[in-house]
């Protein structure tokens, strides 16, 4: 294992006491499980800060802190008893803090109060804000999915692939967590058609869609090639529809996971969220990873 790997062997969850924050702890420590990586369970605590810490013994916190930690910690443990989980409390408002936080970690996991589906409830400003800046993959869990499916079986891994721009980051995370949970890819391309055709008024016609969607159908076998092969035992499928948001929001019905892709910024100028992760953060029926990529 190289150093980076060590270094990056924890799975890190955000608490704060909420239903949902619960959520996420125990679908991190299914994911921590699965990669045999050890959990960090993380509180933003501000008001603690005197300017010069970043962390906060455990003594110096107040009641409800240490109960909001020591309450997502015995959730875990009753679940995973042989799983390593450490607590911590950062003395920085939630969105710095996590991030700040996540660094060290392979992944984060934040929990959500939406519901899914086109009319769901729209998601937190902390867990989209910390998704638009991570450095680190970011799992949004909805709490009525952890319910349901623990930390999401093996069913399909959702993919959202720009097959004129395929991101290596993204597809390499899809196919590593479809393999960790004996999953299926299922790679989806959702293109448009071009402008000329809205400006036109009138029906495209279906010999143009048809010539169009083969176009984007080959383009897509070949963004996969290169992740197919590196990972033989994962099958795919491939699925190209119009529309990218809400093919991906459609796809992700039954799903396992939805896994997005974002471009990451080494300068801080607020979330970065394209407008598809947007929409599948908001929408998605299962929990979606949002992964970096230069």
């Amino acid at each position: 294992m190289s150093e980076r790997s060590e270094l990056r062997s924890t799975v890190l969850a955000g608490v704060d006491g909420s239903p949902q924050s619960t959520a996420a702890a125990r679908w991190a420590a299914a994911e921590a499980v699965r990669r045999g990586a050890s959990l960090r369970l993380v509180h933003a605590w501000p008001w603690l800060t005197d300017g010069v810490s970043s962390y906060a013994e455990p003594d110096d916190l107040p009641e409800a802190a240490q109960r909001t930690l020591a309450e997502a910690a015995e959730a875990v443990r009753a679940r995973h008893p042989e799983l390593a989980v450490q607590t911590d409390a950062v003395l920085d408002s939630p969105i710095d803090g996590l991030v700040a936080a996540a660094a060290d970690a392979e992944l984060l996991v934040l929990g959500s109060r939406g519901r899914g589906g086109f009319t769901g409830l729209l998601l937190g400003s902390v867990s989209m804000s910390v998704a638009g800046r991570s450095g680190v993959p970011v799992i949004v869990v909805r709490e009525a999915v952890e319910a349901a499916d623990g930390a999401g079986g093996a069913g399909e891994v959702v993919v959202g692939v720009d097959a004129h721009a395929p991101e290596e980051e993204v597809l390499a995370f899809a196919f590593r967590e479809a393999a960790l949970r004996g999953a299926r890819v299922r790679a989806v391309h959702g293109w448009e058609l071009p402008p000329l055709f809205g400006y036109a008024g009138g029906a495209v016609p279906a010999a143009e869609v048809e010539q169009s969607e083969a176009l984007e159908a080959k383009l897509l076998s070949l963004a996969l090639a290169g992740p197919r092969e590196r990972h033989p035992q994962v099958a795919v499928v491939e699925d190209v529809r119009l529309g990218a948001a809400r093919a991906l929001v459609e796809a992700s019905a039954g799903a396992s996971l939805v896994v997005v892709g974002r471009r990451h910024r080494s300068f801080d100028l607020g979330p970065r969220l394209g407008r598809v992760a947007h929409a599948v953060l908001h929408h998605a029926e299962a929990p979606v990873a949002v992964v970096p990529h230069p």
